[in-house]
């Protein structure tokens, strides 16, 4: 029993993170949207691209394998259309990711850093650069403050 409720308060635990709730709103939504990537792909740019082809649906574009009505077949036309579903989805990521990151850019003001500390002072007697805590110029021997 013991091992039972730690179980259970591990699993509630685990789903109770956020990250793990974001993910499940984000595979929820990256579902609907999917769903409004293949209607444009197969209702807005097959068609397009059909007429292109002088009316040819890419749905119909297959290799029959064998011979009858039960005959498999190699549905290369859906393929384009699920290689197009891709690159749009891909695309449309990326432009968010661009847009999220350049607005993250602009909202997180970098710290500007204090300029470094100088390292070296000139001689006022042989105006030779020296090393800021030197006492005596190494150039001409002069004692400096």
């Amino acid at each position: 029993m013991e091992k039972t409720k730690g179980f259970f308060a591990e699993f509630k635990k685990f789903i109770m993170r956020g990250n793990v709730i974001d993910l499940a709103v984000g595979v929820i939504v990256g579902g609907a949207f999917q769903k409004i990537v293949t209607s444009l792909v197969d209702d807005i740019v097959m068609p397009a691209i059909s007429l292109l082809t002088g009316g040819i649906d890419f749905s119909e574009w297959k290799v029959i394998l064998g011979e009858g009505e039960k005959a498999a077949t190699l549905n290369y036309g859906n393929f384009i259309s699920a290689i197009l579903n891709f690159l749009i989805m891909a695309f449309v990521i990326f432009c968010l990711v661009k847009a999220i990151n350049t607005v993250a850019d602009k909202a997180i003001k970098k710290k500007e850093e204090a300029p470094a500390a100088p390292s070296t002072k000139v001689c006022p007697y042989c105006k030779s650069e020296i090393a800021v805590d030197a006492t005596k110029c190494p150039h001409c021997t002069s004692d400096v403050e």
